[in-house]
């Protein structure tokens, strides 16, 4: 069985590693003169590997082209337990954090990394660097692969193929997105790529900026469309990050008018906060800024966007406190993203991720038109596609 991985970041590695163990000879091809580094970029965090949700509420947490039922039949393969175990093998010990996130003791990747290519090696795996893809045909059942190599075309043929070249966030790790037209001109759907987990573009009144520019709003809920999430924010120079934000990305990409919708006090009701500012005297703003015990980017947002009509009452100055507009210019770059949405259509695959009109040819990670937030479940995906595709394409190879 002689099988091609074309990219070393987690998927990558992670098909090349369950097709090596079931005896199968494989070479992994990456366009850098090493694998993981998308995967090092990550460690720079903490290394984020997975989460500790069960499984029902871990995979409603992707989004894409997929249904909820595939990431349910997708994870139960490979989940957080089995990513854990997988560490553990490598002499990685993982611990849960305080939000339910699962880290390496250490806190991270390059142990981890330099572990399992050892292992990789072990198993025989065959690593080509440096080898940028610049074509693919089939002929005759086997692909013909041709690649950019040390200023060469080199061409190489393969039983069957598995695709992992990542999205087109941090494109200097290899992740650029530049395989799209290759599959395009082979007529396959592709959802244009996106940036996904970024941050999104306002307007701000200067004397935002001055007063709390890389401040957070904290203990709020942010609303788009029908989707509200409670959690953090982070004011920029250019708009707005953070977590809460992550998780509305795809949400916010459909509405024709991107805008946020801000809670600054969620605990309290409208009239709860009216009640707290009733019998105040003097500037009703200043008033409520410190019955409401605002935090300093919170005051700062209320003080500068509210409109005159909002400061008639202690009623109306509430209702907008709980309600605060945002106007959403679009996202940053998404060589800037954290992750990408979009990429291959699934109505192009599969249950086993194989392209459908190019039976032995499969596809994981970021590649696939899917996306989720961070805190352990882009890496999860990662290797759980990993995971399915090279079984596939070990189930492909023994009924050839």
């Amino acid at each position: 069985m002689d099988l091609a991985v074309i990219g070393g970041g987690p998927a990558g590695l992670r098909a090349a590693e369950v097709a090596a163990l079931a005896g199968a000879r494989v070479t992994l091809y990456e366009g850098k003169a090493s694998v993981g580094r998308k995967f090092l970029v990550a460690g720079k965090g903490g290394l984020n590997l997975t989460h500790s949700e069960a499984l029902e509420k871990f995979s409603s947490r992707y989004s894409g082209g997929s249904k909820e039922e595939f990431w349910t039949s997708l994870l139960s393969e490979f989940d957080n337990t089995a990513l854990r175990a997988w560490a553990k093998e490598l002499g990685i010990e993982t611990f849960i954090g305080t939000s339910g996130r699962i880290f390496p003791a250490q806190f991270k990747a390059a142990p981890l990394l330099r572990r399992w290519v050892e292992r990789l090696r072990s198993l025989k795996v065959h690593f080509a660097m440096n080898h940028q893809l610049q074509g693919i045909t089939q002929e005759d059942g086997r692909f013909l692969l041709k690649f950019s190599a040390y200023q060469e075309i080199k061409a190489h043929s393969h039983d069957s193929v598995i695709m992992a070249l990542g999205g087109a966030s941090w494109p200097e790790t290899g992740s650029d997105g530049k395989w799209t037209s290759l599959f395009e001109d082979l007529g396959i759907v592709v959802i244009p790529l996106a940036p996904a987990n970024c941050g999104w573009e306002v307007i701000w009144h200067p004397d935002i900026l001055t007063e709390v520019e890389a401040l957070p709003l904290k203990n709020i809920t942010v609303t788009a469309g029908e989707k509200t999430i409670s959690g953090e924010l982070l004011i920029t120079r250019y708009g707005l990050e953070g977590g809460a934000l992550y998780q509305l990305g795809s949400t916010i990409r459909r509405l024709q008018q991107p805008h946020l919708t801000l809670d600054l006090k969620p605990s309290f009701s409208i009239d709860q906060l009216a009640d707290k500012i009733r019998h105040s005297s003097g500037d009703l703003l200043t008033a409520a800024i410190s019955a409401w015990r605002l935090g300093k980017a919170a005051s700062s947002l209320l003080r500068h966007l509210a409109p005159p009509s909002s400061l008639l009452t202690p009623t109306s100055l509430a209702a907008f406190a709980k309600a605060l507009p945002i106007s959403l210019l679009g996202p940053r770059p998404i060589a800037e993203a954290i992750s990408s949405a979009g990429g291959i259509s699934f109505s192009e695959l599969d249950e086993n991720l194989m392209v459908t009109r190019l039976p032995g040819l499969f596809v994981a990670g970021e590649m696939l038109d899917w996306e989720a937030p961070t805190g352990g479940y882009l890496l999860q995906g990662c290797f759980a596609t990993g995971t399915r595709a090279s079984k596939g394409a070990l189930n492909y190879l023994s009924g050839k």
